[in-house]
Parts: structure tokens; C-alpha cells; sequence
């Protein structure tokens, strides 16, 4: 196979901001044809969504996917639950891990491979207020030194 195209529609910046990413997978996305249409335009918001595993399978919860404008009747709703395609093994691995305390599905980016929807979901834990506050400062370190390294070389 060649290299295909990853167009990237929607990302959720805040996701890594309040979760450590253990893990990540790539999943499908079903979706209805307007739907796609309103992609393409690159109408998509993941800020507020999250994932969820009910009877082995995953379903995304919150992602809004504006109607697109000449669906008329086949648009619809755009905060509808959608169901996320993993294989089996995949699904049943992520129930375990979320079994363990702490642990959660979210969504952190939405984007064409090729003609497909994807989404990339992670694993994560939750960051404690502490854990923000280090990663604040450890970006404002790298900004300075960066900021640094670049008057020295001029």
C-alpha cells in the first residue's frame, strides 16, 4: 500500500492538557452521508466529547458535526451518538484497561486517511492540578531557552 493522504478535520488540544495519554487507537466512524459532506467542509467540534464501551462496543458521545447546508432532510442531529468500528480483541482490551481505576476513553482527533473518517481515541488517565502547573512550566522553560538559543545564533 502507498502512503495515504491524513487530512486532519478536528483536534482536541484540551484532551492532552487534562489527560496523560497511555494509549492510542485509530478508529472508524459511522456516519451518515450528509455528515461526511459537513466533514469534507471541515465542520467538526470534539472540545466536549467523550467515549464510551456498552455491550462491546464503542459508541462516541457529544461530537458535533454542524448539518450541512443542502442535506435539508437527510440531516442529522448534529450531537447524535455515534458508534466507533474497533475489532473485537481491540474492544475488549480497552474494557479491560478502563476496568482499572482512573483510567478513560477520549477522542483527540478527527481525520481523513484516505476517503475514511477516523478517529484517533486515547487512553488516558486524568492530570491532577499539579501535573498541569509542571507541564505549564516545563513549555515555558522550552519557549525561553528556544527564545535564547535563536538571539545567540544571530
Amino acid at each position: 500500500m502507498g502512503k495515504e493522504s491524513r487530512k486532519l478535520i478536528a483536534n482536541n488540544k484540551k484532551a492532552r492538557h487534562d489527560y496523560f495519554i497511555e494509549d492510542t487507537f485509530e478508529a472508524g466512524i459511522s456516519l451518515a452521508g450528509t455528515e461526511v459532506k459537513s466533514l469534507r467542509m471541515g465542520k467538526c467540534s470534539i472540545k466536549e466529547a467523550f467515549v464510551r464501551i456498552e455491550n462491546n462496543e464503542v459508541f462516541l458521545y457529544g461530537m458535533h458535526i454542524s448539518p450541512y447546508e443542502k442535506g435539508n432532510i437527510f440531516n442529522k442531529d448534529p450531537l447524535r451518538v455515534r458508534k466507533l468500528l474497533l475489532h473485537r480483541h481491540e474492544i475488549g482490551r480497552l474494557a479491560g484497561q478502563i476496568a482499572q481505576k482512573g483510567y478513560t476513553l477520549v477522542p483527540l482527533q478527527v481525520y481523513f486517511k484516505g476517503s475514511l473518517v477516523k478517529v484517533e481515541i486515547g487512553l488516558a488517565r486524568g492530570k491532577k492540578l499539579y501535573d498541569k502547573r509542571q507541564d505549564i512550566a516545563r513549555r515555558d522553560q522550552m519557549r525561553e531557552a528556544e527564545k535564547d538559543f535563536k538571539v545567540r545564533f544571530r
